[in-house]
């Protein structure tokens, strides 16, 4: 079982932390904590962690001969003779070289999702631009864990190309958000006024993301 030890200057206890999202067990412990009083710690735990990790919903491994979600819609990996991947129906075409030859089918599968992604997030964030008259200097995707888009005060926006498999308002939704940060960099009602005029039901796109986002972190693309 790997535990990942986190000292924290405001612990004054060990607590321990299985996360919904990846199920990965977090050790807090106070800054001169022991490693060995640590370890002592979670071996006496561990019938908690392995309960806690128990009663996570399964992940789901891609396979070659398998679906993958694109835009909300479960697709069929396909391996075709095309030079970039595209959605085909209920068909995701991926070029052959990523699946052929034996070698896993995730890694290739994920490099097809973020050139989607970057393609769909690029149009997106450039129509949410032109509407409230800001421009971004950068577009980077990101497999982050704690958040789905940031935007630095430089303009540099952020994404989880994870979010190309939610359903494409969704998608919508977080370029919205981030962009809209170009405006205002803050969470004031000022921003959400402008988020509303980008995306007016972003409420209901983020309640999906509330509740369902934690499935995408569960597609397995490491084999």
């Amino acid at each position: 079982m790997e535990i990942t030890l986190r000292r924290s200057a405001r612990a004054r206890r060990y607590s321990l932390r299985v996360s919904r999202v990846d199920g990965r067990v977090t050790l807090t412990v106070p800054p001169r904590a022991s490693a060995r009083e640590a370890l002592a710690f979670a071996q006496e735990h561990e019938g908690w962690i392995r309960a806690a990790l128990a009663e996570l919903p399964s992940g789901r491994r891609i396979s070659a001969d398998g679906t993958v979600p694109v835009a909300g819609v479960e697709r069929l990996i396909t391996a075709a003779p095309v030079k970039v991947p595209h959605v085909d129906g209920h068909r995701l075409l991926v070029p052959g070289r990523l699946l052929d030859g034996g070698r896993a089918a995730g890694p290739g599968v994920a490099a097809c999702l973020r050139t989607l992604a970057r393609a769909r997030l690029t149009e997106l964030c450039d129509g949410h631009a032109a509407t409230v008259g800001a421009a971004y200097s950068a577009l980077v995707l990101r497999d982050t864990r704690s958040r789905w888009g940031s935007c630095s005060s430089d303009g540099r926006l952020m994404f989880s190309w994870r979010l190309i498999m939610a359903p494409p308002e969704v998608l919508d939704y977080v370029a919205a958000h981030e962009v809209a940060h170009l405006a205002e960099m803050n969470h004031s009602p000022a921003f959400w006024a402008t988020v509303a005029r980008l995306m007016p039901a972003y409420r209901e796109h983020r309640g999906w993301l509330r509740a369902h986002g934690a499935m995408l972190h569960r597609v397995d693309f490491s084999g």
